[in-house]
């Protein structure tokens, strides 16, 4: 399928790995221009050059190093390109912990992370992508926001406040814009983040890595953790113009694990 995204031009944050990287490569296969940053230069580098072999020939890859949290990391991004038609908003997930353990400061360092920073990228993108009369917004959150998980009260609070916003604004006049906002909620995938998670449950209970990765597949209807090719594409298409009419939505890609109906 033709994604009719050629050209067009995307910001994808933490693209050095994971899951943003997934997303880069899909969108620079579907011959998208990508500016990608992330924190570590090295890393961002090496997935640059990646992007530049595989991706399609006429897809030019930019990157810069910096901390998209920060506004000197966004003014950073900004003095490279002001314009974009497609933003995927990503950053770490906060540390996974016990509630009594996190203070102000670590509450504030999460939501400034997982909600106030993909709010400010929206607001310094999607009137210009409104002028143009085409945009996409994919944020990547979290499984956690339909099924919050106990250890993760960090994320479980932000992602959920950025959600409450993005169904707000998706509804506005952007709509009838071409500017579509979209949340994409990852379940387990096989990322460096999946590994520190789980290797905060097996230091908890004092079982191996494996034995409790093991254990998480084996409550996955799809018996496997995702990988991020997959997450990219399903990235790819709510940034592509068959998904023109999808908006304000949470698209969960879990496997299968969320039990509910709705």
């Amino acid at each position: 399928m033709n994604l009719g995204i050629a050209g067009k031009w995307a910001l994808v944050c933490g693209a050095s790995k994971g899951l943003g990287l997934g997303c880069a490569q899909a969108l620079a296969a579907e011959g998208v221009h990508v500016l990608i940053v992330a924190r570590g230069e090295p890393a961002l580098q090496a997935a640059a050059a990646q992007l530049r072999q595989a991706g399609a020939a006429t897809a030019e890859v930019q990157c810069v190093a910096a901390d998209i949290t920060t506004e000197a990391g966004r003014a950073a991004v900004f003095g490279v390109r002001q314009d974009f038609d497609i933003v995927v908003t990503n950053a770490g997930g906060p540390p996974p912990g016990d509630f009594r353990d996190w203070d102000r400061e670590a509450w504030i360092k999460a939501v400034d992370a997982n909600m106030l920073t993909p709010i400010e990228l929206i607001k310094r993108t999607v009137d210009g992508m409104a002028a143009r009369g085409f945009g996409r917004i994919v944020n990547i959150t979290s499984s956690s926001v339909k099924a919050p998980i106990d250890i993760l009260g960090l994320s479980n609070g932000a992602r959920s406040g950025l959600t409450g916003f993005v169904a707000g604004v998706a509804r506005t006049k952007l709509a009838a814009s071409g500017v579509t906002l979209n949340n994409l909620l990852p379940g387990a995938f096989d990322t460096d983040r999946l590994r520190g998670t789980m290797q905060g449950a097996a230091t908890k209970t004092g079982q191996p890595l494996e034995a409790v990765m093991d254990a998480r597949r084996k409550n996955i209807p799809a018996r496997r953790f995702g990988t991020p090719e997959e997450f990219g594409a399903i990235c790819a298409f709510l940034c592509s113009q068959h998904a023109a009419y999808i908006t304000g939505q949470n698209v969960l890609a879990d496997g299968g694990a969320y039990p509910g109906t709705y």
